[in-house]
């Protein structure tokens, strides 16, 4: 998934040992009789979460991540693991401070700079629970409360200076509140609706101010629900794409591969422990490292069971255990559809014989201004490929007045793109949506249209409407694409932004049939790269039907 974290690789300088160390000597595990502790030992996978978190910069030792995201299944051990981290936050030297005499990284506590306050927020009573009981378990039956004279209450945890307190978004005010450190739990369900995201931004900038974090937990959210964990994929993949300048947020999701069967045992199983890792009780132990790790505690048999419990919704199975992204409920596809159907090994050549799809916009008079996208298949063998998808960057430049510059898609950019697959591939044929594109349109018709080899018309080689009167061939052009995403009949480069385009596409029912559509006519998540795509498709189909591509048995693929 693209915008899973990376892993801890090689050497950087990273108080996160030092927190390991202290998580292990002050805290207890939680579960256990306080008559009988155990310490806190973190998982490896945990471990080389906190190595990132934990990360400093080599030149300054500050640290590097301001915001995280820790996504993994129900019982993976979020809750209490982020519970320790917040107890470090509290009375750990985990401000960054520079190097000390060997070169390693060093630290100072919270209260040597401000009066620490550490907040565990949810959206009710009964999520901050999930984290604060943890909590309240690891303080009570380790050394911590002893050693750093903590006062530890059932609702509240008293410092020398400063506190750790539980927090819902039913809380009046806390725009100002000097908290160094947040959980953010379960923030799949944090919402407009119930105060989440409110609540979330305004945390968010409480610890920039005082150069704090904030670590979000959540399960796998729904697209196209504005949840808190959704906004903060978004802005994790921005980064990625290049489109955000942001800095400091380490994502780090995992969930079971895309093609994993529900129906079949074996790949259920396979699915559960790549999803849980190092929790997994499995006997044969973890999937993630070599050599395994000894199983834990989530019970993968008693989960497979809930998946032959027919009472239970496949979509919740598929979210609260396999931890998949999968899809809102008019979503015309699946993540994990979108996902099993990507190749990113295959790689197009020039000269490789091609037809492709555009879909175009320039401005909107409100709202974000639709995107433009240009969509290469391969006609060998249906791979479709990103040529270029030109997008509203998520914040606009600001004109000498400090008001916004209106953006509009870079129209000289579209067309050296177009000229440069004409002139690098192949082209046997192009449908393009018109749209506000006529004119460009028609010059493509007049410069390529000789040599294209399948034509919507004679006299419009190129113009394929994706509105008007033609709502029948629309409908049937959609089926036929998604019909060979489903069954992996063709593969994709699974570009970001197509994919992001192809899971925003929402299902909407008309007279001759289902067509598709942004979920509102203003929304930011824009479909264009789906249109352009759906138009190289059926592009490919008829180039095909006119008999361009011919079975080559001697070479098992297509000879032309």
């Amino acid at each position: 998934m693209p915008w899973r974290g990376p892993e801890f690789e090689g050497e950087r300088p990273t108080l996160g040992y030092y927190v390991l160390d202290w998580m292990m000597q002050n805290l207890a595990q939680p579960g256990r009789d306080l008559d009988d502790p155990a310490p806190f030992l973190p998982t490896a996978e945990q471990a080389e979460f906190l190595l990132r978190y934990y990360e400093v910069d080599p030149v300054t030792g500050r640290r590097v991540i301001h915001r995280g995201l820790l996504s993994r299944p129900r019982g993976w051990g979020k809750s209490p693991f982020v519970g320790a981290i917040a107890l470090a936050e509290a009375c750990a030297d985990v401000v960054g401070a520079g190097f000390d005499a060997y070169g390693e990284p060093a630290g100072r506590p919270w209260h040597s700079v401000r009066t620490p306050i550490v907040r565990i927020a949810a959206v009710t009573e009964q999520q901050t629970d999930n984290t604060w009981l943890p909590l309240l378990e690891m303080a009570r039956g380790g050394s911590v409360a002893a050693d750093y004279g903590l006062e530890v209450l059932d609702t509240v945890i008293y410092l020398p200076r400063g506190k750790i307190e539980p927090i819902t978004s039913s809380a009046s005010s806390i725009k100002g509140d000097p908290a160094c450190f947040a959980s953010l739990d379960q923030t799949e369900e944090w919402k407009e609706s119930n105060g989440g995201v409110k609540l979330a931004k305004t945390l968010r900038f409480n610890a920039a101010k005082l150069g704090g974090s904030i670590i979000e937990t959540p399960n796998a959210f729904t697209p196209g629900e504005g949840s808190v964990a959704e906004n903060s994929a978004a802005d994790y993949q921005a980064i990625i794409d290049g489109r955000s300048r942001a800095r400091g947020i380490l994502v780090d999701h995992r969930e079971a591969p895309g093609d994993t069967d529900m129906s079949d045992e074996q790949s259920l199983v396979a699915g559960l422990r790549y999803a849980y890792g190092d929790s997994s009780d499995h006997p044969d132990g973890c999937v993630l490292h070599e050599p395994a790790c000894e199983p834990g505690w989530s019970p993968i048999e008693r989960l497979t069971s809930e998946f032959w419990d027919t009472s239970n919704d496949p979509q919740d199975l598929r979210a609260d255990f396999l931890n998949q992204i999968t899809h809102a409920s008019d979503a015309w596809l699946s993540a994990p559809e979108v996902r099993a159907s990507s190749d990113l090994g295959k790689t197009v050549q020039p000269g490789d014989r091609i037809v492709l799809g555009f879909d175009g916009s320039r401005k909107r008079s409100r709202g974000v201004t639709d995107a433009t996208a240009l969509i290469g298949c391969r006609l060998s063998d249906g791979h479709l490929f990103t040529l270029g998808v030109w997008e509203q960057p998520p914040r606009l430049e600001l004109g000498p007045d400090g008001r916004p510059v209106e953006w509009q898609v870079p129209v000289v950019e579209v067309l050296a793109a177009v000229a440069e697959a004409f002139a690098t591939y192949d082209v046997v044929g192009m449908y393009a949506d018109p749209a506000k594109w006529e004119s460009h349109v028609a010059d493509w018709e007049a410069a390529y249209g000789p040599r294209l080899q399948v034509k919507v018309t004679r006299n419009h080689p190129i113009e394929w409407w994706m509105t008007g009167g033609r709502s029948t061939l629309i409908v049937r052009a959609l089926e036929k694409f998604h019909t060979a995403l489903t069954e992996c009949e063709l593969t994709h480069d699974g570009s970001s932004a197509l994919v992001r385009h192809l899971l925003n596409s929402r299902r909407r029912k008309t007279r001759s049939g289902i067509q598709i559509m942004k979920e509102n006519p203003d929304s930011s998540r824009k479909i264009d790269a789906a249109v352009a795509a759906v138009l190289a498709w059926q592009c490919r189909l008829d180039a095909i039907a006119a008999g361009l591509a011919v079975e080559a048995e001697e070479m098992g693929g297509y000879t032309f």
